[in-house]
């Protein structure tokens, strides 16, 4: 079996009497994108910081390819891209991506394909100083794929762009990924990640919550799928009657189900195809997974 490139066992960390971690564990393969999710306060930053060395746990173990946080081998295994990302503003894309090649050993050659890659090929020998925010922010995509790394470690790397640069961006990360990169990247946007990675992990209060793909964790949560129908004028008493559920605007019927039982409600509604104009079914979202398993909801009704 092939050993994962960052592995976090146990991983506890306190500042004071504050625990930022507490016994996190979770590991990310080649190849596998994994969206860590948590309100702010969580533990995401805490953990990252840890992960690139800054911060040591005081139980449990990390490794970055087999090697501790903080390590040569480590730093070579791994790149990192900040919410925030700066760079001297004088200095041309162009420049900007030679410069960090040189330090990670990797070739200048590449410098051009990694501007293509991310959307600047036309901008790169403008003045890093006239980039927008987003264009910043590919900047330091561009930055973080450098020599290939092993590990991407991204902190909200989405921040300020827009929706079409988002949709490119995870394309970008996608490949990456297939290049045989782990993926790790924190997001608060969780439509956004819902279908872009592979797993998701969710921390609260410095806990690991649950950790899964979405539909292993709907269905530890018990969540149902939505099945919403609009029934031909007059026929939606029937089928309220025949199937329950909760009338929306006269002519609207809302029915929940669990997984087992969705296709035997669905089939049951082929038989009444008469009476429906339109039947839509909504399987449970990130945002209502994130919500249980984190115990948002339970914070909210205390306030």
């Amino acid at each position: 079996m092939t050993s994962p490139i960052l592995d976090i066992s146990s991983v506890s960390l306190s500042f004071g009497r504050l625990k930022a971690l507490d016994g996190v564990s979770f590991a990310v393969s080649a190849g596998e994108r994994l969206a860590l999710l948590g309100h702010n306060g969580a533990g995401k930053s805490t953990l990252f910081k840890a992960i690139l060395g800054f911060l040591a746990p005081q139980a449990g173990h990390i490794s970055v390819t087999g090697h501790a946080p903080g390590t040569d081998p480590a730093r070579i295994a791994v790149n990192y891209l900040p919410e925030v990302v700066s760079f001297p503003r004088n200095l041309t894309g162009r420049e900007v991506l030679a410069y960090f090649s040189g330090l990670r050993g990797a070739p200048r050659r590449d410098v051009a394909d990694l501007l293509s890659r991310v959307g600047l090929a036309d901008a790169a020998d403008r003045a890093v100083g006239a980039y927008s925010k987003g264009m910043r922010q590919r900047l330091g995509l561009a930055q973080a794929l450098i020599g290939a790394p092993r590990l991407l470690l991204l902190d909200e790397p989405t921040s300020g762009l827009d929706p079409v640069s988002r949709e490119d961006f995870y394309k970008v990360i996608a490949e990456a990924a297939g290049r045989g990169s782990a993926v790790l990247l924190s997001s608060h946007s969780l439509e956004e990640v819902q279908n872009r990675t592979d797993r998701v992990a969710i921390l609260a209060q410095g806990r690991l919550c649950a950790e899964g793909t979405v539909a292993q964790l709907a269905a530890r949560a018990s969540l149902p799928t939505t099945i919403r129908i609009t029934a031909h004028a007059g026929a939606a008493d029937d089928l309220h009657a025949a199937f329950g559920g909760r009338r929306i605007n006269g002519c609207r019927l809302e029915i929940d189900c669990d997984a087992a039982t969705k296709l035997s409600v669905l089939a049951r509604l082929g038989q009444h195809r008469q009476a429906l104009s339109d039947i839509d079914v909504a399987a449970p979202g990130l945002n209502d997974i994130y919500r249980h398993f984190s115990g948002r909801d339970r914070a909210e009704d205390r306030t």
